[in-house]
Formats: C-alpha cells, structure tokens, sequence
C-alpha cells in the first residue's frame, strides 16, 4: 500500500534534525530501526517479549485473525467473503482446520508449508520460527489469485476445542501464538455459533490473550438464521454475559449478528437486520486499507511505550548499564517524530484514492436490485415508472379533506395537528416538512400532503430519512418546477 520511505536502515538526520521522511512505511520502518530497535537490543527486549519487526512487517498488507470454537464457521466465513475455495481448506461439524492457515494473495493457486514459510523474506511469518516443528507442522499459507486478497490478508486459525478435547495437547503455546498474531493484524474476529455460545476454559485463555488489542476486537454471532426472533434476544444476551466475564473493558463489544455463508436462510424473519449487521461489518472490513498506515503506527508507539514500561520492572543487574541516551531517543520519537507522521498520513489519505477491499462478497452487496436498501424506505418506486405514493393517495386525500383546505391547500397549523399523531419528534417532523413542501410556500397541497404521509410511514417503518428528497418521490405536478438535475 506504502512504498519505502527512505531505503537507509539507519538513515541520517537533516538539517533542523528533520526525518528524511518521504512515505508513512518508510518513516515508521525508518523510526523503528533507528529509534526502538536500539533499545530493544540493548536490554534483550527480543528476548522476553517480543521478536524484532521485519521489513514485512512493515509492508504486509492489513491482515484479519479468525478466532472462535469448532464448527462456528471461521473457513466458511473465509469461503463467504472470497467466494471460492482455497487450498487446506476444510469444512465439516467437528474440529476440521487443525492448522493456521494464512490465506493471500497468489499469482497462481498453492501452498507452502509453515517450515518453508518462515524463511521467505517477503512474508511477516519469519518470526513464528521460534514456536518449534510442532507449530510449523500445523502452519501453512495458502495462495490464489482472488480480487478480495489483493487488499486483505486472513489467518484461519484451529477450531478451539471444549470439554474433554481441551485436555489434548497441541504440542505448542497455542495462546502464544495466537498472542504474536494478535499484535500484528489489524481485526481480531471472535466468531460464535447462536448454539454454541459457552466460552470454553481455552477459549477463556484465548480471548486473554488479545489483552492491549481490545479495538482490533469484532465479534460475529454467525449461525443466528437458525434460531427465531424471541430466542435471538436470549442468545444474544447470553453472549454479551459470557463476554462480558473474559473481556474486562469499559466499552461494550461491537456484535455482528447473521448467517455468513452463501446459503438460503433458514429463518427469514430478521432478514432485515442481517443484512443491515453484514453491510456494516463489510464497511469495518473494506476500511482496513485506509486505515493500515494509522493502525501501524498506532502498533509502533504501542511497541515503543511497553518496552519502556517493561525495562522498568526488570532486574538492570542483568542487563547492560542504563544508556540514557537510547531512552532519551524513543521520548523524542514520541514527543515530535511522531506528529509528523501523523501529518504525513493525512497528506497521503487526502492524495491517495480511496482504497477499499474489492471482490468476493464485498461486490455482490452492491450490485444491481440486491445493493442494501433498494427498493425499500425512500428507494422504493425508484424503478417504476408510476409515483410510489399514489398507491396510498386516496387515503392520504381522505385525511387532507378534513384539515380545512382552502384554495386546494392546507395551513402549516393544520398540517402539524395530522403529522404530530405520528408520535415522532418535531426534529424528523420539521426534515419532513422541508422535503415535502416543494414549492416552499409554507403550505401542502393534496400531494405535498401525501408525500409528507409517505416520508412518516418510512420512518415509521424503520429506514432514514433522505437529506433531500429523490427524483422519483417529487409529486408530478411539481415536477416541472424543480431544476433538472445534471
């Protein structure tokens, strides 16, 4: 996304000690290796928290970590948002995806082990050499040329396990794992099963984990077509419960509510609501490539202040002598190397097209008659060729006539005592007024009148109200008046 922003590793300060600063990558990269990456080797930082940052690291792209217990739907979620199958890739109602599977981007359709995965320059994965054969056994990326991965990246991740299967050993730290994951993606998906909603003693040490990751955190009650309205209610409090005994912050966690694969529902009665939960999860997730720089360099200061924080608490008689000097240069890069940066980054997003993930399930939400909304509240009638409120007009008309019209038009008095009965506050009644009185003349007439009805049945229905009002809601008699649109 970023190109290499000064190629020097060590790179020299400018006259006025600027950065030679020319890309958001480069810059980070360029602070890191010249500001943190001293002070984590000089008191061994790699050794008891976390390995070095790689040039991959810096320039992989946005990357989403999948996390939840067997057969809740993590590969069919990745099989959903692609819209086709990948190598390794495994579905059934028992622990079927034994393995981390990152799935990216390919040329050509393959695989490469986890042993020869963490020796490839190019990859973030070079790192995860340190959990031993047993993890790089069950660790293998997965390639293949498809339009969603040329903006994201996935981490499949095992089925967490519950009951007697926990007692199994994986042969690895498996929360370690999942620890070094966390601190480089940019989403954390929690998924849960609308039928399995107990967090299991390893899913507990799991979420635990994610601590200091909390706002990469989503969570999906996928599955939830299999159950009606009434028991919805229940299992979602119930998740929110159990989530709320493991994740120990002050904000509510943001839950999205559906059935991600591409079968027909088995429950259509929240149909609405799934696919309103879907359009907003696919925003958070089409939005990382916008906000990949941001999150980098959130993880870099996020980096720079533990280590420091952690090198107060250790025993320095282990250690090489305090060199204030290196301390001295992270509070600097904090202090003011940072902000222009941030700087930076605005300059590039104001430049810089806007970048969403593309392909798979994120095109079919916005194609033709199925686009979120189309055909429903103010879209309704767009396609028809006859005014969408005439269908209602003769009861609409009914009611007019008892308002005292005079002249073929009401008061604004007279039309407020109708519209008040709508029980909804003058703010939405005042939005609807201006987009109803058309001419502006502070009075309806039989049409206004009808439109202004209509604008309260649809937020009565639920849908917003739209900021101005669209071509195919304008009475006809109104119609010529109004400027033509370009």
């Amino acid at each position: 996304m970023f190109s290499w922003m000064g190629r020097q590793a060590g790179g020299r300060e400018r006259a006025g000690g600027a950065d030679a600063v020319q890309t958001v990558t480069g810059g980070l990269r360029s602070l890191y290796l010249r500001k943190v990456l001293p002070l984590e080797e000089a008191y061994r930082f790699h050794e008891f928290h976390s390995p070095a940052l790689e040039d991959a690291d810096f320039e992989n792209k946005p990357m989403i970590l999948l996390v939840g217990q067997y057969s809740t739907g993590k590969t069919t979620f990745i099989r959903y948002l692609l819209e086709q199958d990948f190598p390794g890739m495994r579905i059934g109602p028992e622990p079927t995806t034994d393995s981390f599977i990152a799935v990216m981007y390919g040329d050509t359709e393959g695989s490469t082990p986890g042993n020869a995965l963490v020796v490839d320059p190019k990859k973030p994965f070079r790192k995860l050499s340190r959990f031993g054969n047993a993890f790089l056994n069950r660790f293998m990326c997965s390639q293949l040329p498809n339009q969603v991965l040329k903006s994201i990246s996935i981490i499949d991740s095992p089925g967490i396990l519950s009951g007697e299967k926990q007692r199994i050993s994986r042969g690895y730290d498996f929360c370690q794992v999942l620890q070094w994951f966390a601190e480089r993606v940019d989403r954390i998906i929690l998924l849960f099963d609308a039928h399995k909603l107990d967090i299991s003693d390893e899913f507990s040490e799991a979420i635990k984990a994610f601590r200091g990751q909390d706002d990469k955190i989503r969570v999906v009650l996928n599955k939830a077509d299999q159950v009606d309205t009434q028991q919805l209610m229940r299992v979602y409090g119930a998740l929110m419960w159990s989530l709320g005994k493991v994740i120990n912050t002050p904000e509510v966690l943001r839950v999205y509510i559906g059935s991600f694969w591409a079968q027909p529902l088995q429950n259509t009665d929240n149909r609405r609501l799934f696919e309103a939960e879907a359009q907003d999860l696919f925003r958070d997730i089409q939005s990382l490539p916008q906000k990949a720089a941001v999150r980098k360099l959130n993880d870099l200061i996020k980096r720079a202040r533990l280590a420091k924080e952690q090198l107060e608490n250790y025993d320095f008689t282990k250690f090489h002598s305090l060199k204030p000097k290196l301390i001295e240069a992270v509070d600097n890069m904090l202090s003011s190397k940072i902000s222009s940066l941030m700087q930076l980054i605005s300059q590039e997003e104001m430049s810089t097209p806007t970048q969403l993930v593309q392909g798979g399930a994120f095109d079919g939400t916005t194609e033709g008659p199925f686009n979120q909304g189309y055909g429903e509240g103010a879209k309704e009638g767009a396609d028809e060729e006859e005014w969408v409120v005439a269908k209602d007009k003769p009861v609409y008309d009914e009611l007019f006539y008892t308002l005292s019209p005079v002249n073929g038009k009401i008061s604004g008095v007279n039309a407020k005592k109708e519209m008040v009965t709508s029980k909804l506050p003058n703010s939405v009644l005042g939005k609807i007024w201006k987009l109803a009185d058309c001419d502006c003349d502070g009075m309806l007439d039989e049409e206004e009148f009808a439109l202004a009805k209509h604008l309260i049945k649809i937020k009565l229905d639920g849908y917003e109200l739209p900021n101005s009002l669209p071509p195919h809601l304008v009475p006809p008699s109104h119609r010529k008046s109004l400027p033509k649109a370009d």
